[in-house]
């Protein structure tokens, strides 16, 4: 696959859409490369999604795993649909130019979302640098860089406070240059802001954490829901690591 072109990344735009109709750009073994998509690809400590495309006859194209695009020519926004196992007969069906309806599963999307969020309120509740995160549908995983102690009881409460203040969530943007300029709002050692489209997105949790971040979130604080820290342990000398689960 090496054609050159950018899909519409609608998911930043709006998270809580579960599907769009879209045109397929290039299908190969890489995946289904599509003109926009509701689809968010693994990036910046976040899961990609899964789904499925459907052709025009009902068809199901089961999606197992979203990426990068990483050929030639690619910008940050293509996403590559990664097929499940056993696609290859559906896979054949598609071509060039076709139109798709793209829909995640929007389940395990919205788990993402809701952990995502919190893992910037762990950012407020403990004011370290972060050296590796992780969002699933099952876990938001973060290892602080810090030898203090970390209190469990003090984490949770302080988690609960936040979610419910119900404090609005919401994006804005600057340019890269202006980003260049504002290091400190960078709070993550392994996982870079991102740059690259000449701007750079920003989440906003009003009163409580500003920084760069590419992912999905939930629109206020409330939504995230009961959280609980189901690890906490020494991950080495100076890092600590904190996994958080929902409470159902």
């Amino acid at each position: 696959m090496t054609t050159a072109t950018r899909t519409r990344a609608l998911f930043r735009e709006d998270a809580y859409l579960t599907h769009c109709d879209a045109t397929v750009l290039a299908v190969g073994e890489e995946g289904v490369l599509l003109d926009q998509t509701v689809f968010y690809p693994l990036g910046g400590g976040q899961a990609g999604d899964t789904g499925a495309l459907v052709l025009a006859d009902g068809t199901r194209i089961p999606i197992a795993d979203t990426r990068k695009a990483k050929f030639e020519g690619a910008t940050p926004d293509d996403a590559l649909h990664l097929p499940a196992p056993g696609q290859q007969a559906l896979l054949a069906r598609l071509a060039v130019g076709e139109r798709v309806r793209a829909e995640i599963d929007w389940t395990r999307r919205h788990r993402h979302m809701r952990l995502h969020t919190a893992s910037h309120l762990m950012c407020a509740v403990l004011p370290y640098a972060v050296d590796g995160c992780s969002i699933t549908a099952d876990y938001a995983r973060l290892d602080f860089a810090t030898v203090e102690p970390i209190e469990r009881e003090q984490v949770e409460a302080r988690l609960a406070e936040l979610v419910a203040g119900a404090h609005a969530v919401a994006t804005e943007w600057i340019t890269d240059e202006d980003m260049a300029q504002r290091p400190e709002l960078v709070r993550t050692m392994s996982v870079k802001p991102p740059m690259g489209l000449g701007r750079v997105r920003l989440l906003r949790i009003e009163g409580v954490d500003l920084q760069p971040c590419g992912g999905t979130h939930v629109q206020n604080t409330r939504e995230i829901g009961g959280l609980r820290v189901a690890k906490l342990e020494k991950k080495s000398a100076r890092t600590r690591r904190l996994v958080l689960e929902l409470v159902e």
